[in-house]
């Protein structure tokens, strides 16, 4: 009988702003990512059962470079497998999360009538609390109508130099 698989392989990644998470499903030409997560961010409650450490899977190595680099100034973009696991609302939200420019913000408002719900800015506002996949799936960059800093699963302060960073950053 064989060994079933691990659920997700993972690693951690120290970045600037604090460890990371890091997990992909599958280990071939085939894996995507799966996840990454700030330590101690809301609805992550850290690797799970069944998941396995690996520190030197290819695609978890390749999403700590982009992210290394990303840091330093030298990458705006991501350019990595995605699969995140969620409802198709969520999906959507993502989907458009990930259109918005380094270094500009959007409103709830706007991101919901973006996807076709306007109205629905707290959908959206739940949808990206649950984003597996921060920075890579931009929601830092969701403010309010106002432009004020509301909601972020990492916490406003993250949000708030993630923000300033892609300011100082942007092309």
């Amino acid at each position: 009988m064989a060994t079933p698989l691990p659920s997700l392989f993972w690693t951690a990644l120290d970045t600037p702003l604090g460890t990371m998470i890091l997990a992909a499903r599958g280990r071939d030409e085939l894996a995507a990512l799966a996840g990454a997560w700030f330590v101690g961010q809301r609805h992550f409650d850290g690797p799970q059962t069944g998941w396995q450490r690996d520190d030197e899977h290819p695609l978890l190595r390749e999403a700590a470079t982009q992210l290394h680099d990303w840091h330093a100034g030298r990458r705006i973009d991501f350019d990595l497998p995605l699969a995140p696991e969620g409802s198709a609302f969520q999906q959507s939200i993502w989907q458009a999360l990930s259109r918005i420019p380094h270094g500009r913000t959007c409103s709830y408002g706007e991101l919901a009538a973006a996807v076709g719900r306007p109205g629905a800015a707290r959908a959206v506002g739940a949808a990206t609390g649950r984003n597996p996949l921060s920075i890579l799936v931009p929601c830092h960059r969701l403010v309010g109508r106002d432009g004020a800093l509301t909601g972020y699963a990492g916490g406003l302060e993250r949000k708030r130099q993630l923000l300033a960073f892609e300011a100082a950053t942007g092309r």
